[in-house]
């Protein structure tokens, strides 16, 4: 939901509710753009706490690792540091290393997917549908669910029929004209 007054700022008062009715009825009168509201919906302060709560568990399981000489032996043993061959990390390169590069592959073809599918679905934010229909008058491109001038629940045969129709007879009246 957007605000459609001003807040006021931190010289001045608050306007009365009176106030503010009359604001927005005089706001919807003018020609001026809405203001945006002051916190916006997508706002990535909790990804960011998110994020830092993994980080910091990952933080402390390598502390645990490194710090019990248990964990660090079961550790050592899992992953083929310890036991090696002719090198001391022979086993992790030809074992659990050697997925690292496998990951990294996986890794840059599901970027490069979501990079693909993010060029052709729908505009319209949070939407995966893939658009074929150009909103005109705007550079966006929408899915039939979010495009106003295409039917949601598919078009009948009868319908394309009389568009056709109605294309057909517009046609012929420009060429007479």
């Amino acid at each position: 939901m957007t605000e459609t007054s001003k807040s006021a700022s931190p010289g001045e008062s608050p306007a009365t509710p009176s106030q503010q009715g009359n604001a927005v009825t005089s706001a919807a009168s003018s020609t001026a753009p809405p203001t945006t509201p002051a916190f916006p919906p997508d706002s990535s302060g909790n990804r960011a706490a998110w994020l830092g709560i993994v980080l910091l568990i990952v933080v402390l399981v390598a502390l645990l690792i490194a710090s019990v000489g248990g964990l660090r032996h079961w550790f050592a043993l899992h992953t083929g540091t310890l036991h090696g061959g002719p090198d001391v990390y022979y086993n992790f390169w030809s074992g659990f290393g050697s997925d690292l590069g496998e990951a990294t592959l996986i890794s840059a073809v599901c970027v490069g997917v979501y990079t693909g599918i993010r060029k052709v679905n729908c505009h319209t934010k949070g939407c995966w549908r893939i658009s074929h229909h150009a909103l005109e008058g705007t550079p966006y491109i929408l899915c039939k669910h979010h495009h106003p001038d295409v039917p949601n629940h598919g078009a009948t045969h009868e319908h394309i029929l009389t568009e056709h129709l109605k294309f057909k007879s517009e046609r012929a009246a420009g060429k007479n004209a």
